[in-house]
This record gives structure tokens, sequence and C-alpha cells, in this order.
């Protein structure tokens, strides 16, 4: 009886942070992000708006096959209460990176998270691209590693403004 305990106890509490909105969310990590503009960017700063927190690094083909998508989504959505923040990885060249922002025209904020410590406290990231969606709350709806479902992610970010 107590292995059936032990089994149903965690698919219950499971179940119930699924059914709950809201419920089992893991808050965005306090962390702060220096855009390329020398400014600072905390994460409790991200509250109020749904956001994307997008790992990326230049060298990573990957994160450059996805960026005009990622740019096409924030250019959907960003007068209804979306944002977008890319973090560059600590072992991409700063120059690279202000280089593949003025001549991709990345319309969002993006930062260089030169010592990595951004990347260690949001899950110690090592694979690139890592994006995060974060509700208007400051918590972490999804986690994607790799290049999202962009329909998928689309509906989830209508659904996340929709939220009050």
């Amino acid at each position: 009886m107590n292995d059936m305990r032990r089994l149903i106890l965690p698919a219950l509490l499971l179940s119930a942070a699924l059914a709950l909105p809201g419920c089992g969310q893991e808050q965005a990590p306090e962390s702060s992000f220096v855009l390329l503009d020398g400014s600072k960017l905390s994460s409790s700063q991200l509250k109020g708006k749904v956001t994307l927190v997008n790992f990326w690094a230049t060298s990573c083909t990957t994160c450059v096959a996805e960026m005009p998508e990622v740019v096409a989504t924030y250019q959907q959505y960003k007068d209804k209460g979306y944002d977008t923040l890319a973090v560059a990885m600590s072992y991409d060249p700063p120059s690279y990176v202000v280089n593949f922002t003025q001549t991709r025209q990345l319309p969002f904020k993006v930062a260089i998270d030169n010592t990595g410590a951004v990347a260690k406290a949001w899950g110690d990231v090592k694979l690139t691209p890592t994006t995060y969606l974060v509700n208007k709350r400051g918590e972490i709806v999804k986690r994607y590693v790799g290049t999202p479902d962009f329909n998928e992610l689309h509906r989830l970010i209508e659904k996340l403004l929709a939220e009050a």
C-alpha cells in the first residue's frame, strides 16, 4: 500500500499543477542583463509583459537560422504586450554580437552575458539556442532547447497575452 501512495501522490500533485494556471511555474531567476548600449535590465523588469528570453550565439548556425522567425514573432506581437530579449553567450565576442545585431537590424533588446552568470542563473544554459517564455507575472511557462515550434509558440504567446 505504501508503494501505491508513493506513486499516486506525485501524479496527483503533477495533475493539479498542470490543471491550475500559474501553479507549478517557476519564477524567472533574478539576474541582471547588460544591454548593448551599456544599460542594465533586471529580470524583475520583465514583469507586466510576455517575454521571450533567447540564449544564442553568433557561432550557432541554428540560432542564426531561427533569428528571422524570432524577429517576425516580435514584430507580430510587440504592440500587444510582448517583448523579446536576446542574450548572447559569454563566449561570443562582443564585436560579433554588435555586428550581427546591426547588420540584421534586430528590433529588440540584446544583452551580452560577459561572465556567464546569466546563463548559469537560468538553469546553467550551455546549449544554444535555449529559449524561455516568461508570462506577465515573471514565471517561466515554457523552455525550448533548439528551435521552437513557432506555430505552437505563437498559440502560447496569444494565450498568455490574453491572461490578466
